[in-house]
Order: C-alpha cells, then sequence, then structure tokens
C-alpha cells in the first residue's frame, strides 16, 4: 500500500500542534460530562477517630490471612488504572456478543464518561479530606508491592467499580452477577492489601451509583431506542438495499457536536460526473498486490465491526507504557475522550451517510469486484475513516511522542478501504474531515485536563 499520499500529508498537518495544556487543571476544575462539576456530587466528610480505629481493628483481622498472590492481584487492577481494567472486560463482553461499532461506540461512549466523572468527583474530595490509607495509620498493614496513595477517601476501586457494574448490567444484563464479583473483588483487594477502609468504599459506591444513575437516564433519551420507519430511496446514483445498517444513528444525542450535521460534508458528485467516473476509474486500476490485500482485509474488521477493539487496545497499551495507573484520572479522561470522540464520530458520518444514500463503487460499475461485500449502508462518506482518524488523532494528541504513528493509522484505515474497492477517494476524504472536525472538539474539551 502506498506510504506517502495526500491524506496521510492531511493527517499530519493536522497533529503538528496539538492543544493540550502544560499542566492540569486542580481536579475541582475538571470539565466533566454528565455533571457540571465535581462539586456536584457531595461526599460526606470520612467517619471520626473512634469508628476508623474500629474499622482498622476489622482490617487487621483480615490482612493477618493474606494469601502470597495479594499482591500480584491487586497490581492487576492498578496497572492502568480502573477505568482500563473496566475496558477491557466491557470490550470483551461487547466482541464475544458480536456489538459492532456503531451500538459498541455508543456503549462505551456511556461507560466512560461516567467513569471518568466518579474518577474526577473521587480525587477531587480525597484532595478535600486527605484521610490517609490504613497502612499509614499501621505499618503493619503495609504490603509490598502496591501502589501506595496519599489519600484513600473516597475508594476509587469501589466508586468506578459501582459504576461499572451499574452500566454494564444494564447494557450486558446476562453478564450481571459476573460484574457484581468484580467490582467486590476489587474493593475487598484493596482492604486485604491495608489500602483502604470498608468506609472508603461506601463513599465510593455512593459516588458511582449516583453518576451511574445520570448516565443511564442519557441512555435512556439519546435516541439509540428509536427504530426506523422510513423507506429507502430509489433512482440513479443510490444505494441499494433493502435493510440499511443504522440509519438513525445520525440523529442519536451526541456528546460534544452541537448536532448530528453539524460536520456534514457537501454532498457528493454526482454519479455520472466526471469527477465521479475518475474515481470510479482509480478503483479499477488500483494495483492490488497480497499486501494491499491483506490491509484490506486487516482494516474490514479492525476499521469496522471492531475498531472500538482496536482503537481501545492501543490506548491501553499506551496508558501502560507510560504508566498513567499513577494517574487515574488522566487514564479515565483518556478512555472518555477517545470513546466519545468515536460516538460522536458515529453519529456524523451517519448523519451525512443517509443524508446522501449515495451509491457504491460496485453497485455504479458491476464490473468492478471489491476484495470482500459492501457493508449494508451508503458510500458517502468513509466510516472506516470517519472513526478511524477520529480515533487516530485523538489518541495522537493524548501521547504526541507517537503522534506520527497514531494518526497514521486513520491514512491506512482509509486506504485500505480503496484497496479493497470499497469506496470511492472522495468518500475517504469526506470521512477524514469529519474525523478530525470530531477530533478538534474532542481535544479541545479535554484540553484544560491533559498535559
Amino acid at each position: 500500500m502506498r506510504r506517502i499520499s495526500p491524506l496521510g500529508v492531511l493527517l499530519a498537518a493536522s497533529i503538528a500542534a496539538p492543544a493540550l495544556a502544560a499542566e492540569p487543571l486542580p481536579l475541582a476544575n475538571w470539565p466533566t460530562l454528565l455533571i457540571t462539576g465535581p462539586a456536584a456530587i457531595a461526599v460526606p466528610p470520612p467517619p471520626d477517630e473512634a469508628a476508623t480505629q474500629a474499622e482498622l481493628d476489622a482490617l487487621r483481622r483480615l490482612a493477618a490471612d493474606r494469601p502470597p498472590e495479594l499482591a500480584m492481584r491487586v497490581r492487576r487492577w492498578e496497572a492502568g488504572g480502573q477505568a482500563y481494567r473496566w475496558n477491557e472486560v466491557a470490550i470483551a463482553d461487547m466482541v464475544d456478543r458480536f456489538v459492532i461499532v456503531a451500538a459498541a461506540a455508543r456503549n462505551l461512549a456511556l461507560l466512560h464518561a461516567a467513569l471518568y466523572d466518579t474518577t474526577v468527583v473521587v480525587y477531587a474530595a480525597r484532595q478535600q479530606h486527605r484521610r490517609p490509607p490504613p497502612a499509614a495509620a499501621d505499618a503493619a498493614l503495609a504490603m509490598p508491592g502496591a501502589r501506595a496513595v496519599a489519600s484513600a477517601y473516597p475508594s476509587e476501586a469501589a466508586a468506578v467499580g459501582e459504576a461499572a457494574l451499574i452500566i454494564l448490567s444494564a447494557l450486558i444484563p446476562d453478564r450481571a452477577e459476573a460484574y457484581r464479583t468484580m467490582a467486590r473483588e476489587a474493593v475487598l483487594l484493596r482492604q486485604r492489601a491495608g489500602l483502604e477502609l470498608p468506609s472508603d468504599a461506601e463513599a465510593g459506591r455512593a459516588i458511582g451509583a449516583e453518576i451511574a444513575a445520570l448516565a443511564l437516564a442519557r441512555a435512556g433519551s439519546d435516541g439509540v431506542a428509536a427504530r426506523w420507519t422510513g423507506t429507502v430511496p430509489t433512482g440513479p446514483g443510490r444505494w441499494q438495499g433493502t435493510t440499511p445498517y443504522a440509519p438513525l444513528a445520525g440523529t442519536w444525542k451526541p456528546w460534544l457536536l452541537a448536532s448530528g450535521d453539524a460536520l456534514r460534508p457537501p454532498p457528493p458528485p454526482a454519479h455520472d460526473s466526471p469527477q465521479a467516473l475518475a474515481a470510479l476509474a482509480e478503483l479499477k486500476a488500483f494495483p492490488r498486490t497480497p499486501k494491499s490485500n491483506h490491509d484490506a482485509v486487516y482494516w474490514e474488521v479492525f476499521g469496522g465491526p471492531r475498531s472500538y477493539q482496536l482503537f481501545n487496545g492501543v490506548l491501553g497499551r499506551k496508558l501502560l507504557e507510560y504508566d498513567l495507573g499513577a494517574d487515574p484520572p488522566r487514564a479515565a479522561a483518556s478512555f472518555a475522550a477517545l470513546n466519545i470522540a468515536f460516538h460522536d464520530s458515529v453519529v456524523a458520518c451517519f448523519d451525512a451517510k443517509y443524508a446522501y444514500w449515495y451509491i457504491r463503487p460496485s453497485q455504479l460499475d458491476p464490473e468492478l469486484r471489491p476484495l470482500f461485500p459492501p457493508p449494508g449502508h451508503p458510500s458517502y462518506p468513509a466510516a472506516h475513516a470517519c472513526l478511524s482518524v477520529a480515533g487516530g488523532l485523538v489518541l495522537a494528541k493524548l501521547f504526541p511522542a507517537d503522534a506520527a504513528e497514531l494518526a497514521d493509522l486513520g491514512r491506512q484505515a482509509g486506504e485500505a478501504r480503496m484497496a479493497a474497492g470499497i469506496h470511492y477517494r472522495f468518500d475517504v476524504e469526506a470521512g477524514t474531515g469529519i474525523g478530525q472536525g470530531v477530533a478538534d472538539l474532542v481535544a479541545a474539551r479535554f484540553a484544560p485536563v491533559m498535559r
């Protein structure tokens, strides 16, 4: 596949100066998504000294019988932060149930908006209350190998776990009991390791439950449950099919876009225009090679139905490489930024698809043989470009040292669609514009809290 293209130049230019703050704001001023700010959730002060001593006595008894693998189990939950672990769980379950990109993007944006807000509230409250962890009061409770924290009240594990439990149980009800077990395990591990008290967990669960309720209320009015009752338009230059995929996704409630059509590109060229015919000829003349075919097959899956798995996996790897488990608010913000970018790029992309209902290349000219059947939705703009460019650019702005590598993911996904004979170049260019627009909105919203 060609390594230098107009798309590559365009994407490189878009990340030349990522708009991220040198230092993050104080947590009390971090922008949130489901609440007006950290102060919107009231966190009462921790129990008094007498109650704390009683909890410490109970914790000493619990810690007296620590299994030898306890430190490793605690570290598994600490690596990448609590949001990282719940992201891994959610994606595995959605992949197992073949939840594909539009629905998965909605689910993950909802989950990570809640986990981000929850984490911000927890750490703002910790800065306010400054209750030391149990091991600070009794050195015998300290466990080698666990990450030390300056303040334990409220519990991040309990807060994030409760929010994840409630939201994921609503989205994937058959896994509710498994989520409950995981949430409780994460809390109990920290107590056995001398890192938190039961009252830390109680305060954390209250935060997570309150924010999860707001997330589910939003889910009830975001338009995802609506059913399409329209008809497929017919005529020259129109997409041909009977059951279009996600025809109402462009009407879903966005997180940052002003509306679904806020980034709608201009109409594609007429199907019989010289521009359209030239773009079709480019596809027919594409010099397919074993490598280009392999690239096309790879991006067919990981730029489409499982794109959320790929990009969240890349983010998870970067969080571990940069040890952002030591900075849980930033880790949670990174997951929220990526998945909101995915969600809003779905909304913007499918708004345009069903505004224009543009014909697929192989429908316009049956002599063109794509590598695999085109997906069941209109051609313009290319969803692979919309989502992958948005995801790649957000990751590039989160990790500037790796910006070129991360932004290039969007270029690869777009060009692979032309290699497969699935999209015209102007489809990919329009999708690139949408992805860039969404990434810019996300970077502007999260810039104050990134460094």
